[in-house]
């Protein structure tokens, strides 16, 4: 990426009963443009990674609520194309204490 690109990145972070087609906002810096989605599960998630990248997104972000089943799932969904990146709580207080791993199975 050369100094005058902007890197284009997503937070993905999960909330239930959340549509990523509503519930995402964009925070644009002179350097970095950031896109937070919010995805009900590991389903919803892998979908929006997979049109993240196909929109130009050049790295994902995944917040806390994924356990490790999640994060694989998303790194399998963007196939390598970009580096997917993590925030761990090893259980998020967003979803009552546990992880997503407990909530949406393995």
């Amino acid at each position: 990426m050369s100094a005058e690109q902007k890197l284009r990145a997503a937070f993905l972070f999960i909330a239930p009963d959340a549509d990523p087609d509503q519930h995402k906002s964009w925070v644009k810096t002179p350097k970095v443009d950031l896109l937070a989605v919010a995805a009900k599960d590991y389903e919803a998630a892998t979908l929006v990674a997979k049109n993240l990248v196909e929109q130009g997104i050049q790295a994902i972000e995944l917040c806390g609520g994924f356990g490790q089943v999640g994060v694989a799932r998303v790194v399998e969904a963007v196939g390598g194309k970009i580096p997917v990146g993590v925030v761990r709580f090893d259980s998020h207080p967003g979803l009552g204490g546990k992880s997503g791993d407990d909530i949406f199975g393995r």
